[in-house]
This record gives structure tokens, sequence and C-alpha cells, in this order.
């Protein structure tokens, strides 16, 4: 039977697996949603025990799937979102529910952070902001000691979807990277960042290479319907399998992703710091690195805008809404939209700004707040890109994947805002089928993960109109002058938002 590998995909609000041979055919794939619960303002969690549950159901139907089309299930490989953390007692039970990434209680532990220790971006490639494990056990330390007096252990997702598997807490390279407490040069946990979260290197899990094969449980494999022994490969962050599955190999080429969030990720062959702080730097492997930058506002925003400005629209506000922006020239005729509507991640790093509309007269309708909104997403990336490029990276193409591809309108103004054509993969396989792959290479049926870049076949190319890029690099200067302008209003209206003073 020809051997597959079982990619797991765990998002923020789905688990999708997907089981692809060694050329890149899918064989079998499920997925299986969950809440992303948020019971006060800045909290955005999850019940860890119903994320692994729904991973294992899909993971589970994936491999049923490939059964039947006559294939072996030669291994799992694991991508799942970062940032996450959960503390566990004496017994291994949750103490809290999962704080996802999208979680901003700690952004004031943050900001201090980033005032009194910006050293640490430079040492651990993690930006110093509430969605860091780093910035969470501060707060946790701060506001609840007894629980971070009671935990025995930290863990994030993929610890815990790899104890489900294999029974062992391990965390892998990639995500440990994100954490805010792994030193780039050595790839071991950071003293400093340790004694700053006021926890031991014994409370979190032991790290392992992301290639790592590790053994499914008996449990594990009667539960998914394969065999015994089963290898489980420990993997990676959702971010650089993202590169890795659209084929964003090689040097030069970024991988650019707009769903409910966005990022502008690139490969490099080393740990990169930018002395701005303005991207982040991730590991792959050992010789495999992401430099990039990821925002908390992409197609929410649209989504958004379906809700707040065209309620009368029904369930398909978005593709009228679309309609409508497409009606209106680049530039919104004056109008801007700074979309930090869950504040914002790169390049500013900062849970503070809010979102505004800039340029408003009595001229503009509602066709021009969407553009303006889909333009400020666009814009936003578009920093990402340039302080990218300012690290010394050079970006020579730029392959895009994520719900956003679906609309004509988003993609034409993609390319133009960033000034460059645009790749879209005929397939919007992601994370998923960088796992896969990671774990191909693991497994030796594959010999490098550069097939990556033939793999991935790209159905069309959107080039940047001149005149529209013409008018977005005009207004650049006046959408990044935004951020600052607005973050001394922003900081009051929060304060006052939540009945705190600002330095609170």
């Amino acid at each position: 039977m020809q051997p597959v590998v079982l990619g797991l995909d765990v998002g923020t609000t789905s688990a999708k697996v997907s089981a692809f041979d060694a050329a890149g055919e899918r064989h079998g794939e499920a997925e299986v949603g969950y809440p992303l619960d948020e019971p006060a303002p800045g909290e955005a969690v999850q019940d860890p025990s119903v994320v692994v549950d729904a991973l294992m159901a899909a993971a589970r139907e994936a491999a049923g799937e490939a059964r039947t089309a006559g294939r072996r299930v030669a291994g799992l490989a694991c991508s799942t979102a970062m940032h996450g953390l959960v503390a566990l007692d004496a017994d291994d039970r949750p103490l809290t529910p999962l704080l996802t990434w999208a979680d901003m209680r700690a952004a004031a532990q943050a900001e201090r952070l980033k005032a009194q220790h910006p050293e640490l971006h430079d040492r651990t490639g993690t930006p110093l902001h509430p969605m860091a494990p780093l910035a969470k056990l501060v707060w946790f330390r701060e506001r609840e000691p007894a629980i971070h007096a009671a935990a025995r252990r930290w863990v994030g997702l993929k610890e815990l979807v790899l104890h489900r598997l294999t029974g062992r807490w391990v965390v892998d390279w990639s995500v440990a990277s994100g954490t805010g407490l792994l030193e780039l040069d050595t790839l071991d946990w950071c003293a400093e960042a340790l004694e700053l979260a006021g926890i031991r290197a014994q409370q979190l899990a032991e790290l392992v290479p992301t290639d790592q094969a590790l053994e499914l449980t008996p449990a594990a494999a009667e539960t998914l319907g394969v065999d015994q022994g089963t290898p489980v490969i420990a993997g990676a962050g959702d971010g650089p399998l993202a590169n890795l599955g659209v084929g964003a190999v090689r040097p030069g080429v970024a991988a650019c992703s707009i769903g409910t969030s966005g990022a502008l990720r690139l490969m490099v062959e080393r740990p990169v710091v930018d002395p701005m702080r303005r991207v982040f730097c991730y590991c792959l492997t050992r010789d495999r690195w992401v430099v990039g930058g990821a925002i908390n506002n992409g197609g929410v925003v649209l989504q958004w805008a379906g809700e707040a400005l065209a309620p009368d629209l029904g369930p398909h506000a978005e593709e009228e809404l679309l309609r409508l922006a497409a009606e209106v020239p680049p530039g919104c005729d004056g109008l801007v939209m700074a979309p930090y509507l869950l504040s914002e991640r790169a390049p500013h790093w900062s849970a503070v700004p809010a979102g505004a509309y800039v340029g408003l007269t009595r001229h503009h309708g509602r066709g021009h707040l969407v553009r303006a909104a889909i333009e400020g997403v666009c814009q936003q990336l578009n920093l990402v890109l340039d302080s990218m490029t300012a690290t010394g990276q050079e970006v020579r193409e730029i392959r895009a994947t994520g719900g956003f591809a679906r609309s004509q309108l988003w993609r034409q103004m993609l390319a133009d805002v960033l000034r460059q054509p645009i790749g879209f993969m005929e397939h919007r396989e992601g994370s998923g089928f960088g796992a896969a792959l990671l774990g191909m290479q693991a497994l030796g049926m594959i010999e490098s993960l550069d097939v990556a870049a033939d793999l991935v076949r790209i159905a069309d190319v959107v080039e940047p109109d001149p005149e529209a890029a013409a008018r977005y690099d005009e207004l650049l200067p006046v959408f990044a002058s935004l951020y600052e302008a607005l973050m001394p209003v922003s900081a009051k209206l929060r304060s006052i938002g939540d009945g705190r003073s600002p330095a609170q």
C-alpha cells in the first residue's frame, strides 16, 4: 500500500487533517471546528480538551478515508497555532483554559517588558507582546499568584496534542521559539526570561527538533485506527509551516496569508535580528528560520464591516460590500482607515491601538468605508514587508493564500499595495501540507524540504496596476503616520473604557 502522512493542522477555530503522499496528492481529509470563547474584553480562550478531541476526531476520519483509498498511514506530523498557554496541576489537569494568541489581558505586562527588557526580543526572536507566553506568565505571576504557585507545568497547544498522541510532554523548537522563552542562539530555554516569568525550566516541556520522531501510544493508535507504533513527527508552528506549505522555501520567496488575521513571512538560513524590533524570527529547522510579521486584523475587518455597516444585507453582506468597494477608486477619495479593531501586532507590537477612519467627509459612502477598511489591511501588510526588507532581506516573489483569495478585488489590491506580482496557489493547503512535508522528510519519503517549491502549483499570478500602485505609494506615509498619531487617543479611550488609568 502506498504510504501517506497525516498533516495535522490545529488552528484557532478548527482542526484540519489531510493525508498526503510524497507527490503532494491528497487521499483523505477532515475538519472539525470548535469555539474561541471571549468571556471578557481582552480574553480569548478555549477548553483544551475540546480542541484536542476535535483533532482526534478529524484525524480518525482522514485516516479512515486514506485507508479506504488503499493508502497506509506511515506517520503523523503536527502543525499547531502558536503562543498558547495553559497551567496544569500536579496531576496534569488544567488549572486554566487555554489562553490563545488572541488573548490580550497581559497588555500592561507586555508594554512594561518592552520598555524594561527590550533585548529579550533580540535574544528570543519573539516580540514583547501580550500574545507571547512570556507576557502571559508575568500576568499570572502578578494577577493570579495562586494559580501561578499551584502550576506544576506550563504548556501550549502543541504540548497538549503531542501528549495525547505520544504520552510525552515535549515541544518542538519552532513552537518554543514563539514563546519568548527560548534563546535563538542555543535553542534552549532563556534564563532571564524564565526568571521574569517566575518559573523553572523543569516546568516546561522537553525541547525536541521539529523532525523528531515520537511513537504513537497504543490507545491513540486504536482511537485513530492506525498501526501501533506509527511515528509522530513533532512538527512546527503553523506560521513557519505555512511557508513550507505554499512552497515559499527558497531565498527571496515570501508567503502572505489573509484569513481572520494575516501574516507575511520569509524563510532564511539563519536567525535574523531586526534592530528596530519590528519582525519576529521563528525556527522551522536548525538551518531554516522564518522572519516576518503577523497582523491581527485581516478578514475580520470585512466581517465587521458586514455586521456594522450593512446589517440589512443579511448573510451575504460581504459579497455586496466587495461589489460596492470595487466601484470606489484606489485611495477612497482621501479616506484612510487604521484597521486596528483587535489592536495590532506587526510591526508595532502593541495591544493599545484602536481602529479609526481619517479623512471622513459627507462625500464618502458605504463603498468608501468598506474599501478603506480593506486597503488598511493591505497597507498594514505593506508596513510588514518594508520592515522585512529593512533587515536586509530581499523579497523577489510573494505567494498568497487564505480566504481573501476568493475575492478578485482583494487579490488585485494586495498586488497593487505591495507593488509586486502575487502568485495564488492551485490548492490552499497551507500549514497542514507543510507539516506533512516535514514528516515525509523525517521518514525518508522525500529527500529535502526544497521539493515543496516544485510540488506547489501556482494557478494565477496577479500583476500590480501601475496607476493604483503609485496611488498607494503616495498614501503609505500617511497610513504609516496614523499609528503614532492615534496612540495617545487610543490609550486614553482604552483607559476610559475599562475604568483604569493609562499607567495600569
